[in-house]
């Protein structure tokens, strides 16, 4: 029984030994193999590995894969103008030599975050300072970030890591100039909006003008068109009653005499006051307008 237990015991023992001169490296990292505190392998290659049990060898894994700088807070850089504008950016980045980050901050990420941080605001302050505000929103963003990135990518390798990419997320007024901006903007907006309904007064005053003169020329048209429709029917009516004249001139003086009674007495309320011996009543007295006996009063 007492063999069983050391055999148990030393199988364990030898168990845990070897499992401790194993082990395993991933494709997403690195390993640093130290000696004694010593850095003496750094390992690339995924797949099993082999080291001395502890305290003779250690192992360190770093993450190999593209991460990401997103500080929660924005930065204030003063442009070429002088003017104070906020910017949001973040940093994408590696680790490309896995000693040299190892011995520039021992394997804390967060050193190195803090360190390539300092190094992107930098380049951002210099390019910053030399460019408008409209270049850096608009303008010139693209090469703001090119220059940036080309900037601390030789001084990101002085420390093992390589910037992949540099990206401004939002470039913004502070609060006071936002309230300028917007106040110049509505300014703006108010000039072009009074140009158009100045421009739009005028073409309708224009096309006011303009219906009225068509106006005036369609009647004045029309006027002497149908003063020369009313001179032809006359002349036509007065040729027509020179004829009927000319043909029996007792019956067109009977015709014209029946006209005028039709027009005097249209109503019983027609009043006249006249001599009855009048030449008006002259085929009242006579059909044939002959003259007759004077009518009592």
């Amino acid at each position: 029984m007492n063999r069983l237990i050391v055999a148990v015991i030393g199988a364990f023992i030898a168990l845990m030994v070897l499992s401790s001169t194993v082990f395993v490296v991933n494709q997403r990292q690195y390993a640093i193999l130290f000696a004694f505190g010593e850095v003496k392998q750094v390992i690339k290659e995924p797949g099993l590995h082999f080291k001395l049990p502890p305290p003779f060898q250690n192992v360190l894994f770093l993450d190999n894969r593209i991460l990401t700088i997103d500080p929660p807070d924005t930065d204030r850089f003063i442009t070429a103008e002088k003017m104070n504008i906020l910017i949001d950016a973040f940093v994408k980045w590696r680790i490309t030599d896995p000693k040299l980050y190892f011995v520039s901050f021992g394997g804390d990420e967060k050193r190195a975050q803090d360190r390539m941080s300092q190094i992107v605001k930098a380049a951002l302050n210099d390019e910053i300072t030399k460019r408008t505000v409209r270049e850096v929103i608009s303008g010139q963003r693209g090469k703001v970030m090119d220059s940036i990135r080309q900037k601390v990518q030789d001084e990101a390798k002085q420390i093992g890591v390589d910037i992949i990419d540099v990206r401004l997320k939002r470039v913004d007024y502070v609060d006071q100039i936002n309230s300028s901006v917007y106040d110049r903007m509505k300014s703006e907006r108010l000039r072009v909006a009074n140009e158009l309904r100045s421009t739009g007064s005028a073409e309708s005053e224009k096309i006011r003008a303009d219906a009225d003169k068509q106006r005036t020329v369609i009647l004045a048209e029309a006027y002497r068109d149908a003063e020369k429709m009313r001179g032809e029917g006359d002349a036509k009516a007065s040729q027509i009653y020179a004829q009927a004249f000319g043909q029996n001139p007792e019956f067109y003086k009977f015709y014209r005499s029946l006209e005028a009674y039709r027009t005097s007495f249209k109503t019983r309320q027609d009043l006249m006051v006249i001599d009855p011996n009048s030449e008006f009543f002259k085929y009242f007295r006579s059909p044939a307008g002959g003259t007759a006996t004077p009518a009592k009063k």
